[in-house]
């Protein structure tokens, strides 16, 4: 039927050509080659690690491998994109499921809030409103919650009443009704300032002819300014000592405490019943302090704190006599020439103002006392 077909139309079918295929190009032929070859360098490097790491871990013997965070991080990134069935080929230090799990873990930890610190409830109150709160309840103890929490707002502070009250009782301050009624040795202090001394004993060794002797000094400080008076030396201080010194005290016209009207003095029996007397007829009230309770006296032991390790440490003192004068030249070393912490870090009773010239040192007792000064242009 073809060749009738062939033979009827009269006209020769035509049939496109068959091109036989292109040779492959000599480059990607080239690339192929060098595919192959590094493809083989890849898996005897990796063979060669894989079998390292046997011989490693054969060394290691049955002992545990400990890894770190960083490391367990490290493997982890890097394993989880091999997949398990590359692990299980080439992991030796963990088994794929351990270095996917890590990778798990590491992910879970990065959403994960529970690390940080929470409590139930309201959120606590920053420590600097609680300090201020806390500041103004000791220095104003008649005002009430509602008080304090209007001066707190004055601040910026917004504080809930029944905030203020839980922060108070935690810190044991009581109610303003009771807290009224009672003032604190502070308060007293800063409210009598001016008006207030104290007086203590201190003891020194001092070497006479006939051994070691000790004496005790006397003193009375003015709690505002600072400044000290020695009332007596003495080896062996009596009744009658004491009250001979708080008549020296109490006059009228030179007495250091003629201007005071309290003194505040611990239990040591010394102050008699006289002694109180003498300072009562002068409008003296004698405070005893109670017992054991020496920071009540502070301004007065920082006092002899000071004057034994920065002077009486250095010397011993060679008679009575030389005991005065030592003492003598610290007190005026503490008055005129020592910068005072207690008072802003400058000198109770300057005696003047410095010049302009060169910077000197002045010396006391050889040296043991000493303080820097300009002179005169």
């Amino acid at each position: 039927m073809a060749s009738a077909l062939w033979r009827g139309s009269g006209r020769r079918l035509s049939c496109p050509a068959v091109r036989p295929p292109k040779a492959a190009a000599p480059f990607q032929f080239l690339v192929l080659l060098m595919a192959g070859w590094i493809h083989r360098r890849q898996q005897l490097a990796i063979a060669y690690l894989q079998a390292e790491n046997r011989v490693l871990r054969e060394s290691l013997g049955t002992r545990r491998l400990r890894f770190t965070d960083a490391e367990r991080r490290l493997l982890a990134e890097k394993g989880q994109g091999l997949g398990r069935t590359m692990l299980a080929e080439l992991a030796t230090l963990a088994t794929p499921e351990t270095i996917l799990r890590w990778y798990r873990r590491m992910i879970a930890a990065k959403y994960d809030g529970s690390d940080t610190q929470r409590s139930p409830g309201r959120p606590p109150t920053a420590s600097d409103v609680t300090k201020q709160l806390l500041t103004m309840a000791r220095e104003s103890p008649s005002w009430g919650y509602t008080r304090l929490r209007g001066a707190l707002r004055d601040l910026g502070f917004d504080v809930a009443r029944s905030t203020i009250q839980r922060i108070l009782r935690e810190n044991g301050i009581e109610p303003a009704p009771r807290r009224g009624k009672t003032l604190s040795w502070s308060t007293f202090l800063r409210a009598h300032w001016g008006a207030i001394a104290a007086a203590d004993f201190f003891s020194v060794e001092v070497l006479t002819v006939g051994g070691l002797v000790r004496h005790f000094v006397f003193f009375v400080i003015d709690l505002k300014t600072r400044r000290v008076h020695v009332a007596g030396v003495s080896n062996s201080p009596d009744g009658a000592w004491v009250a001979q010194v708080a008549r020296n005290l109490t006059d009228a016209a030179s007495g250091f405490l003629k201007d005071a009207h309290h003194l505040i003095v611990d239990r040591d029996p010394l102050y008699t019943a006289h002694f109180k007397e003498i300072l009562a007829s002068a409008n003296v009230e004698l405070l005893r302090l109670p017992a054991r309770s020496p920071n009540l006296n502070a301004y007065a032991k920082r006092f002899v704190g000071s004057i034994k390790s920065e002077c009486l440490r250095h010397i011993v003192p060679i008679g009575e006599r030389h005991l005065r004068a030592v003492v003598r030249e610290y007190i005026e070393h503490y008055h005129h020439e020592r910068n005072h912490q207690g008072l802003d870090n400058v000198i109770p009773l300057p005696l003047g103002q410095t010049g302009k010239g060169a910077i000197r040192r002045h010396e006391r007792l050889g040296g043991v006392l000493g303080h820097y000064r300009r002179e005169a242009a």
